[in-house]
């Protein structure tokens, strides 16, 4: 959303254009003065946009163009209902363009429904990562992962990683992990608020940290020059994902290198990538990384586990009554309590 806000904002420099940007997670006040003082190009998130809408900040009656960028991500993160909404408030004669990274059966589905006679556009093919890029896969148990990544950043010339984890809670443990031992790291995922993930990016991108650990979703879109590295921690699980994902490093010719971790687990999900994009990827080994090694995670997440799992039903029944300020027994705090006020 703010990359795509630079980007106009460098492409319009010597236009006179006016620009608003409409997004949650910060004040809306600067939003709605730049609503209602008019703008030729409004860059929205669609709740936010919603929201000023239904309370009148902004007339969209003669809108020509609208764009929906990165359509195929708005559908699975479930912005359909809200899309359809923006939709149906502007005008019925307008040109609408569709931006997308994959062309799923539900986003040909959406073009008939938001366009008229649509004409498909395809540049470059699908299945074709940039060819500077070089691809290489690292087969390894998953509980040693953590210990390879540190192991791999070792090598300075890591010197711009972006690594991509499922979960947003995994990316949150492999910061942790890296930053133990000084690695300075980054996290841009949902839970992040706009704020934190603009300062992680902006981190990311002037070198003040080495590493920024993503999730599929809140990478979509990050356009940083010189990433040297990406890194699939976790292995995406549809190709079109793995071709994005390593698409950003490589960019403009520039070189790059996309390092994939491959338990045993991943292997179906390897053979079918290499299905789509024609070609084997080469497998490859840390010659001085201890493929055998008895790793230090697994203590740390049984100890982990041990201190934050709920007590077992029968210490809470063990558990002391306390009697309160009122003179009534009750259960200290944790336990349950059923009825009563």
């Amino acid at each position: 959303m703010v990359q795509t806000e630079e980007n106009v904002r460098t492409y319009a420099k010597y236009l006179p254009a006016r620009i608003a940007t409409v997004f949650g997670g910060v004040s809306e006040r600067l939003q709605i003065r730049a609503l209602r003082s008019g703008a030729d190009l409004v860059i929205a998130t669609p709740g936010r946009l919603l929201d000023l809408i239904g309370r009148r900040h902004g007339d969209f009656s003669r809108l020509e163009f609208l764009v929906l960028d990165e359509a195929d991500r708005m559908l699975d993160m479930g912005f359909l209902p809200q899309i359809r909404r923006v939709v149906k408030i502007l005008p019925s004669r307008r040109q609408t363009l569709m931006f997308s990274a994959t062309l799923s059966k539900e986003i040909e589905a959406l073009t008939h429904e938001f366009q008229n006679k649509p004409v498909m556009v395809q540049i470059g093919r699908r299945a074709n990562p940039a060819e500077t890029v070089t691809q290489l896969v690292y087969e390894v148990a998953g509980s040693l992962k953590p210990s390879l990544l540190i192991h791999l950043l070792r090598d300075p010339s890591f010197n711009s990683v972006l690594v991509f984890t499922r979960t947003k809670h995994g990316a949150d443990r492999i910061a942790k992990r890296l930053a133990a031992v000084q690695i300075p790291t980054a996290t841009l995922h949902s839970n992040r608020s706009q704020n934190q993930r603009l300062n992680a990016l902006k981190a990311f991108k002037s070198g003040a940290v080495r590493v920024l650990v993503a999730t599929d979703i809140a990478a979509r879109g990050i356009d940083v020059d010189g990433i040297s590295h990406v890194v699939n921690y976790d292995f995406p699980m549809h190709p079109e994902d793995y071709v994005h994902r390593i698409g950003r490093t490589g960019r403009a010719q520039a070189i790059g290198d996309a390092i994939s971790f491959v338990t045993p687990e991943d292997r179906n999900a390897l053979r079918s990538l290499e299905r789509f994009i024609g070609r084997g990827i080469v497998r490859k080994r840390s010659e001085d990384f201890n493929y055998n090694a008895a790793p230090s995670a697994i203590q740390e997440r049984k100890e982990s586990h041990h201190l934050t799992s709920p007590k077992s039903a029968s210490s809470q029944k063990n558990r002391p009554w306390k009697a309160n300020q009122y003179g009534r027994n009750r259960r200290p705090r944790g336990g349950r309590r059923f009825g009563g006020r």
